[in-house]
């Protein structure tokens, strides 16, 4: 299998399935003398990993990181730093039932007509499993650059239930299991899903990544774009059915004049009035926050029979066993904040690079 990388100069290859005896990656590219340890990454890996509330599959995986190269003495070597995370909670006999047929909405068909084989326990290769190592990247990313940069980010809506961006508190992400800023939201998504699991059945989400502190200057205009990276590591989230940044699918609705962001001078530096363009223009960040919305599309395996084939070609029922995310979108959240640091560190490293 090809394309297990992500990146240029800060690049990182993952590898492992979900139900092998561990996964990992390695990390090319961060710079040297920077102060990393297990726990830095750690805590990230915490706000993704499975079983932390009834609204997520309940596989009870610790995700306990060991780094096992590029790290000596507590700092970054500017070797690959390689990554391991064991599996401890695999259930593959789960998936027994449906070793012959394919999961509509799954990788599982095309996996098989690309390979000519698949592993069925938990999706393999293909699953979100695979995305705990993008955390780790994303925190290693972190480090390289620094506390100048923040990124968050929350879920701006689950299934129909919107939040009112109007009472968004950055404080309230922490105080609720949704990464949700409006607290009211959250009272009301807790029995939407609470209804939705115990049916069986899943919804979708869209998460809003925001970056501030980036400064101008990052990205290439033609096939370097900052927005364009950002697209593609967004969209190479599993699940994931649509990006946008800024205004993104609303700019086609404003006018030349709403979607202009003016500018004036403040302090004798740029002052932006608005921020349509998500903080990138023609490929290069303005300096604004950089804003980035997901679309994230319902959990496919489900308990509510669906029709499907086999491998045989016969018709068939499948009913999809095990434990799954009700709304795998909510632990989405740190995976896009991870890839929002990979892509910043690696566009970093670009420029420096070049304009020094």
């Amino acid at each position: 299998m090809s394309d297990n990388s992500f990146g240029k100069l800060f690049k990182f290859s993952t590898w492992g399935e979900s139900h092998g005896p561990s996964i990992g990656c390695v990390i090319d590219g961060a710079p040297p003398n920077i102060l990393l340890t297990e726990n830095d990454i750690q805590i990230w890996l915490d706000q993704r990993k499975p079983g932390t509330s009834r609204f997520v599959t309940q596989r009870r995986e610790p995700d306990s990181v060991k780094i096992l190269s590029g790290v000596f003495e507590g700092k970054t070597t500017g070797t690959p730093i390689a990554l391991l995370i064991e599996n401890q909670d695999a259930r593959s006999k789960d998936y027994s039932d449906i070793m012959n047929k394919f999961r509509p909405g799954h990788a599982d068909y095309t996996y098989w007509k690309k390979y000519g084989l698949r592993d069925y326990r938990g999706g393999g290769r293909p699953s979100a499993r695979e995305t705990a190592m993008r955390v780790a990247a994303g925190a290693v990313a972190r480090k390289v650059i620094g506390k100048r940069v923040k990124i968050r980010g929350a879920i701006t809506q689950i299934g129909n239930e919107k939040i009112n961006p109007r009472k968004w508190r950055w404080s309230e992400v922490k105080n609720n299991s949704f990464w949700c800023p409006d607290a009211q939201a959250a009272k009301r998504w807790e029995d939407y899903l609470d209804d939705v699991r115990k049916s069986g059945s899943s919804v979708g989400a869209i998460i809003e990544i925001r970056a501030s502190g980036v400064p101008a200057g990052l990205g290439a205009p033609i096939y370097g774009k900052l927005d364009s990276d950002l697209a593609s590591a967004m969209m190479g989230i599993n699940a994931v059915k649509g990006v946008e940044i800024g205004a993104g699918f609303s700019a086609a609705e404003f006018s030349g004049e709403k979607n202009a962001d003016e500018m004036r001078m403040q302090k004798g530096k740029v002052h932006f009035e608005s921020n349509s363009a998500g903080g990138i223009l023609g490929g290069i960040s303005t300096g604004q926050e950089i804003i980035v919305r997901f679309a994230v599309k319902p959990t496919s395996s489900i308990l509510t029979p669906r029709n499907t084939v086999t491998k045989k070609g016969k018709d068939a029922l499948i009913v999809t066993k095990g434990r799954h995310d009700p709304c795998v979108g909510i632990r989405a959240v740190p995976v896009g904040e991870a890839m929002m640091a990979c892509v910043l560190a690696d566009h970093f490293l670009r420029h420096r690079g070049q304009c020094g």
